[in-house]
């Protein structure tokens, strides 16, 4: 594998560009599609989300200036991306935050490309009553397994508050689970 200093100064010279571009996707798209996935829940939003995410990349990788990590980097975009195509879904249907939740996880049950059982089903629905800090903090720690420090990057958001955020948020859905 390439080393992410050699990555980024590919991307940034116009000669070796497109192949550093192609090894950048094939390394990064399946985990930022699952991160994208567990926010929008939906397969063909998530796909349309990263997309674009590989879009805003390759159009500001210049203004990348390695102060972070490429991928924490990708994962800032992809998420705010992400709840960016859930507050414009929010807003065309006329929906609250709440409401928009309910309805993917009604869309989810019907998603070919849902794999999970019960349980599986069930802990979505306990995630999507966590306010949205909470579910991105949840999501990151318990899936993606990241660091908190990793986190705290991406969100931009200290790693203290993090603990406390993913602190509540399992007490949350361990509430929901007991109770439903």
């Amino acid at each position: 594998m390439i080393a992410e200093a050699d990555l980024v100064a590919d991307l940034k010279d116009s000669k070796t560009q497109s192949r550093a571009f192609e090894v950048l996707v094939d390394t990064y798209k399946e985990r930022l599609y699952w991160h994208i996935r567990r926010i929008v829940l939906n397969h063909d939003d998530a796909d349309d989300v990263l997309q674009n995410t590989f879009i805003k990349v390759f159009r500001n990788i210049a203004g990348f200036n390695s102060d972070s990590k490429l991928y924490t980097w990708m994962y800032r975009i992809a998420t705010n991306e992400a709840l960016s195509l859930l507050r414009s879904r929010s807003k065309k249907m006329k929906l609250n935050d709440g409401e928009l939740q309910d309805k993917m996880i009604e869309n989810l049950q019907a998603d070919v490309y849902f794999e999970g059982d019960e349980i599986q089903l069930q802990l979505q629905k306990a995630i999507a009553t966590l306010p949205e800090k909470q579910k991105l903090v949840f999501q990151m720690k318990y899936f993606q397994e990241l660091k908190y420090e990793e986190i705290s990057k991406i969100l931009d958001t200290s790693v203290g508050g993090l603990k406390a955020s993913y602190h509540l948020a399992t007490k949350k859905i361990e509430t929901f689970l007991k109770e439903d």
